[in-house]
């Protein structure tokens, strides 16, 4: 018996040692835990949710944040009946403000007309509603003073300082998502010392550091210059990481590519890093809620952006803002928790998967390509498996061509459309507009083109066509029958679901 409380102590004492990253190509237990959760919300709450911006400047007094009826417990029900795993709140934007109050600073909650200490609400809901709970904290700060003394280690004595606040007082954080790094040069934010004190505060804390993949290495000056989009952190390509260590990889909001690749060299070492996708459920791309109500994505669109997201061992999580009064409106939970339904998810179960992707790859040809450039524009980016790159026609009723190397049953069709945008009054938020207007799909069959789907609505944010019925086929014809500009299309993707 003695042996046995013996083992277990050992074994209780292994677990609770900082699982910091080490060299492998496989997750180590503190990233496979981040991809079992998988899917979560993201909070953006606080002083610019009051003066319709984005990104304030941190001049705004703490009485600007004045809900009128702050209810942190609503946010998580949400979540919970969304069927999220888990929580990450905003606890600090670039502005400073601080949803808990920090003794390190006046610039909270606890100087608002407010007071609620909006980080203990969320954490303590969370323990409630059975859901991991995480932390968003922005390293820049343009309210605090010591951020701009002559020696930074002021600032970073400061940071470490409120860090320690949330990892120590809130229970388990699964997660720490740090921000705003590029507004100065990487190796001033002291990265290796944040992630050594997460690690002995929280040893399963993923750590992660938004735009941390650069294309070029030597000398990182800061600025967004250099940074790898997700199409290029795969095969082919030599990324440098402007900070290490951290656990995972983090480039809101881009989608990453289909070959996504996970093993990234640091002075001769590979270590596993996964993907966390960031999204907003408002189709305006905002992260703050406005006084406005807005526009949601489409069912259609968020299931396919949740398919590719949280597959190859990556995670997402989609940003929802509560309004003024502190509260997450009804459309925006209405269309989570019709997701869920969708989807199929459900507490205990792994996350549902798309079927398999049959045209990531394939030999691709289109009738033209923009401005004859082929290299740019090309057919073949339609179905590379990336969502930064796009074929676009040079005419306005192309068709594109997608041949297999043998004939395959497919029983499901997803289009990501290119469309214009305009920038909202907010400098920020942008609206989309289809430019297809009609359209078919054809296979080849019996030494001709055989239709299988037409319409004359556009397709909005993402076409999703379920067949009642498998097709076979070597070949398959995208034609657009009218459009209001050139066509242009980001991903054109041939599934098959199982039975």
């Amino acid at each position: 018996m003695r042996i046995k409380l013996l083992l277990w102590a050992l074994m209780a004492a292994l677990s609770l040692q900082a699982q910091e990253i080490t060299p492998s190509d496989r997750p180590n237990k503190t990233q496979q835990l981040q991809a079992e959760r998988g899917y979560g919300m993201f909070i953006h709450f606080g002083m610019n949710t009051f003066i319709e911006k984005e990104w304030s400047e941190g001049v705004e007094p703490a009485s600007t944040y004045h809900p009128t009826a702050l209810d942190p417990d609503q946010w998580v029900r949400v979540a919970r009946d969304a069927g999220f795993r888990y929580v990450l709140l905003v606890t600090k934007h670039h502005d400073g403000f601080c949803l808990w109050d920090s003794k390190y600073t006046d610039y909270d909650v606890a100087s608002s007309p407010v007071p609620v200490d909006v980080v203990r609400g969320v954490s303590d809901a969370c323990k409630k509603y059975g859901l991991k709970f995480a932390v968003y904290y922005s390293l820049w700060d343009r309210h605090e003073k010591s951020y701009q003394a002559a020696d930074f280690n002021e600032y970073i004595d400061f940071m470490e300082n409120q860090l320690r606040e949330l990892l120590t007082q809130y229970g388990e954080v699964c997660e720490l998502w740090l921000d705003g790094g590029w507004d100065k040069p990487a190796r001033m934010w002291q990265i290796p010392r944040l992630y050594k004190m997460v690690k002995e505060l929280q040893p399963h804390c993923a750590f992660g550091v938004n735009n941390g993949v650069m294309l070029k290495g030597g000398e990182d000056g800061g600025g967004f210059d250099s940074m790898a989009n997700p199409d290029q952190m795969t095969a082919g390509y030599t990324n440098y990481l402007r900070y290490f260590p951290m656990d995972f990889r983090l480039a809101d909001p881009k989608i990453a590519n289909k070959k996504d690749k996970k093993l990234y060299t640091v002075e001769g070492k590979q270590y596993y890093l996964p993907f966390e996708h960031t999204i907003c459920v408002s189709r305006a791309w905002n992260w703050f809620q406005k006084e406005r109500a807005m526009e949601v994505r489409s069912l259609d669109e968020l299931e396919e952006l949740f398919y590719w997201s949280t597959e190859n061992g990556n995670s997402l999580v989609i940003n929802v803002g509560p309004d003024r009064r502190g509260l997450i409106r009804a459309n925006e939970e209405d269309v989570l928790v019709a997701l869920k339904d969708r989807l199929g998810l459900r507490i205990g179960k792994p996350l549902p998967r798309n079927g398999e992707y049959l045209s990531v790859g394939v030999p691709a040809e289109a009738s033209s390509s923009f401005s004859g450039d082929v290299k740019n524009y090309g057919p073949a980016w339609a179905v590379d498996g990336g969502m930064q790159t796009r074929w676009a026609s040079g005419e306005l009723t192309p068709e594109l061509v997608l041949d297999f190397d043998s004939e395959q049953e497919f029983n499901k069709i997803s289009i990501f459309e290119y469309q214009d945008t305009k920038a909202g009054e907010d400098g920020f938020s942008n609206y989309r507009e289809n430019r297809i207007k009609e359209y078919r799909i054809d296979i080849w069959k019996d030494n001709a083109w055989e239709n299988i789907y037409i319409s004359s609505e556009p397709m909005g944010d993402c076409k999703l066509i379920h067949f009642p019925r498998n097709y076979k086929t070597t070949r398959l014809r995208f034609k657009v029958l009218r459009a209001s500009d050139f066509p242009s299309l980001w991903e054109f993707n041939v599934i098959r679901m199982p039975e």
